[in-house]
């Protein structure tokens, strides 16, 4: 209550005057407010414009480097391909010479074998 009678006894152009203050400040801090989000904004449509650009240097730095890129691509692969049949035709080799010599060893160790076998039969016709 006492601040009930505290309040009563301001007079009341003393009230109204104090409320217009305020009134100003608020007035003063929604200006600001206004300056300060038309600013922020401002700095955003910088920003959106900054990145779009930066976005569209990089797609064009991209196009250009992405068919130098393709045809180095291209030119390792025409190597590779060469050096792929290169060392199949020496594989192929190698195998050949393995087989030819395999062959060779098995019949000369059949030759032989069969010589053992028949000795006693080769030395009497030799003899003769």
């Amino acid at each position: 209550m006492a601040r009930a009678a505290k309040i009563q006894s301001v007079p009341t152009q003393e009230r109204v005057s104090v409320l217009e203050t305020k009134v100003e400040v608020i007035d003063e801090k929604i200006d600001d407010l206004k300056v300060d989000v038309k600013d922020m904004h401002d700095c955003l449509d910088r920003t959106r414009d900054q990145v779009n650009e930066k976005l569209d240097e990089m797609l064009d730095e991209y196009r250009s480097n992405r068919d130098r890129f393709y045809a180095h691509a291209d030119e390792l692969h025409k190597i590779q391909t060469a050096q792929h049949h290169e060392l199949a035709d020496k594989i192929s080799d190698l195998e050949k010479f393995r087989d030819k010599w395999t062959y060779l060893a098995l019949g000369g160790i059949a030759v032989i074998g069969w010589a053992a076998a028949y000795w006693d039969s080769l030395v009497k016709i030799l003899n003769q």
